[in-house]
């Protein structure tokens, strides 16, 4: 396929998810299993415009003036991939498969139009609903860092370190572009341009292996800065596919007990494979059986409780465009009490000086510090662990990652902006006596 051929279908889809209200994913598997005359790296290309279009989506509609599919791919072009107003009206000349000419209106739009006065929900691209949300948390500073989370993130391996080390691992993906990390001692880079394919990590020996696993950096340091640690009892309470497991075993160092459960036991379907690729061999997994508790037996006895909760996903719009487009209002009412309920399990779980590592993928207060104040005024036998010692597990990095992040009484917050991570909001509660 021609790019122009692909700028078609990219158009065709973003009409065809406003029209059929489905998710981006979904579109775009149907479309392939359509079009199987396309390459691997037509779909990707088709892909990563979709995509970007649904980081931008707002603000691309503005700059045109008009919120239509090709208005928003057109856009894109300029806002995301920095093209001319010329070079998009090269790819769009009506020629077969390719877009319809540029229309007068269209052509100033791309010249003479810009950002410049734009709504912050516009200028930030997010729903106008979420503004008074925004506006709580970070203030004038709203729109750059929710246009923050409108750019596309990196790739971010971690290293399993009960299999490898991070030179190796770096000195092993060179061939990729793999980095070393900003902030995470296991962590890995892989920068991606705009319109960049995604690297086939999955297929690569290393990962086929167990050596590395693909984690957001945010992620990654929402694990580390639990400070799990040998010898300990953990629970990984929400473990889902088991990605923080994962890295919570590796901190372990196959020592000690780490038991991984969560509410739905569908979530946690891949995490078995995961856990024997990567070595892992002192974890147990419990899934839920009707009503019984499957931690029934954990009476007070854990020295941490890790909680990645259950919450909006507002931190990983750039991985997950089209999620904060689809966000309704009730959405944070609902995940607030799903948080109340798991914080108040995990507090009957810790034994007395153990901890709760509280951790959501969220930059919205009320899911943040609202919920650990709402958590500590119900629980008194908890008190915060102030940032200042929970970042003391970056070491020599701790100083620069405290004046980075956004750091609260209640915990710290990365943002992409700030940190270079996906949002992650992290605090560490730990039970006197």
């Amino acid at each position: 396929m021609t790019p122009a051929a692909r700028l078609s279908a990219a158009i065709d889809l973003i009409a065809a998810i406003d029209a059929q209200r489905i998710p981006a994913a979904k579109a775009l598997k149907e479309w392939g299993t359509a079009h199987r005359y396309a390459g691997s790296g037509d779909r990707s290309a088709i892909a990563g415009v979709v995509w970007d279009v649904l980081r931008r989506r707002a603000s691309c509609a503005y700059l045109m003036e008009a919120d239509t599919p090709r208005a928003r791919v057109l856009g894109m072009l300029k806002l995301e991939r920095g093209m001319t107003a010329e070079a998009i009206a090269a790819l769009c000349d009506g020629s077969r498969f390719a877009p319809e000419p540029l229309s007068d209106a269209e052509h100033a739009a791309l010249s003479t139009r810009t950002l410049d006065g734009a709504p912050p929900h516009v200028a930030g691209d997010y729903p106008e609903w979420l503004d008074g949300a925004l506006a709580e948390m970070f203030g004038e500073a709203r729109v750059a860092e929710a246009a923050a989370m409108a750019s596309r993130a990196p790739l971010d391996l971690r290293v399993n370190t009960l299999k490898a080390s991070r030179d190796k691992e770096l000195a092993s993906l060179a061939h990729l572009g793999a980095k070393l990390a900003p902030w995470s001692p296991w962590g890995l880079r892989i920068e991606l341009p705009a319109d960049a394919r995604n690297p086939g990590v999955q297929a690569e020996p290393d990962f086929i292996k167990g050596a590395v696993e693909v984690q957001d950096e945010g992620s990654q340091l929402a694990a580390l800065l639990s400070a799990a640690r040998p010898g300990e009892q953990v629970i990984d309470l929400c473990a889902g596919a088991g990605g923080k497991t994962l890295a919570l075993a590796a901190m372990m160092q196959g020592k000690g007990r780490l038991i991984a459960t969560d509410g739905d036991k569908r979530q946690l379907a891949p995490i078995h494979e995961r856990l024997s690729r990567a070595g892992v061999h002192n974890a147990e997994v419990r899934a839920p059986k009707g009503d019984a508790d499957p931690l029934a037996d954990i009476k007070g006895s854990a020295d941490l409780v890790l909680v990645d909760a259950p919450c909006t996903g507002t931190g990983t719009w750039r991985r997950n465009p089209d999620a904060k487009w689809r966000m309704r209002p009730g959405a944070l009412e609902i995940r607030l009490k799903d948080q109340a309920e798991v914080l108040a399990r995990a507090a009957r779980l810790v034994k007395p000086g153990g901890r709760i590592a509280y951790i959501t993928c969220s930059v919205l207060a009320p899911e943040n510090t609202g919920q650990v104040q709402a958590f500590t005024a119900a629980h008194p036998e908890f008190a915060v662990v102030p940032p200042a010692e929970v970042a003391a597990a970056l070491w020599d990095k701790a100083e620069l990652f405290l004046a980075a992040a956004w750091i609260s009484p209640e915990g710290l917050l990365m943002t992409p902006r700030r940190t270079g991570t996906d949002g992650f909001f992290v605090s560490v509660l730990k039970r006197q006596g």
